[in-house]
């Protein structure tokens, strides 16, 4: 049975040996080969610049993320500076009335920078947040585009 499968086997690479691929079946794997290219081509090319624009888009929500968490770091350490300066003050009085008017004086001061501050955050909350939405536009209109024109 080996020797006939053997025989047969090499009956069949004998007789393709001389065997042509007509030039249109070529013709049109070369075409389909040529079309898979370009194709993935510009998938990849999409991919490509679709993943910078999202890394972009990342950059400057961090961006936006450590600008607010630093300013809101940095009226947490000028409260606290604040608070013991005052604290200092109140321990080195020397009378009840001084004392209550040091810590009303605080106060007063403290609520008009917590209003400051809170104007201060919220400006730069929304300045941060049309950066991000702006980038998001950006991004999307690109996107978009290079879907339009692909098809």
């Amino acid at each position: 049975m080996t020797d006939q499968f053997t025989r047969q086997t090499q009956e069949f690479f004998e007789a393709t040996k001389d065997a042509r691929i007509p030039e249109n079946v070529q013709a049109m794997a070369e075409d389909a080969v040529e079309k898979s290219r370009d194709a993935f081509d510009k998938v990849s090319n999409a991919t490509k610049d679709n993943a910078k624009a999202f890394e972009q888009l990342v950059n400057v929500a961090a961006d936006g993320a450590k600008t607010i968490g630093e300013k809101v770091l940095r009226n947490t350490e000028l409260n606290a500076e604040a608070a013991f300066d005052a604290a200092q003050a109140v321990a080195r009085a020397k009378t009840l009335p001084e004392v209550a008017r040091l810590q009303s004086s605080f106060l007063q001061q403290q609520m008009a920078v917590a209003g400051a501050q809170t104007k201060e955050l919220f400006e730069l909350s929304t300045k941060v947040a049309q950066q991000t939405f702006e980038t998001v536009n950006a991004v999307t209109t690109k996107t978009f585009e290079q879907v339009k024109n692909a098809n």
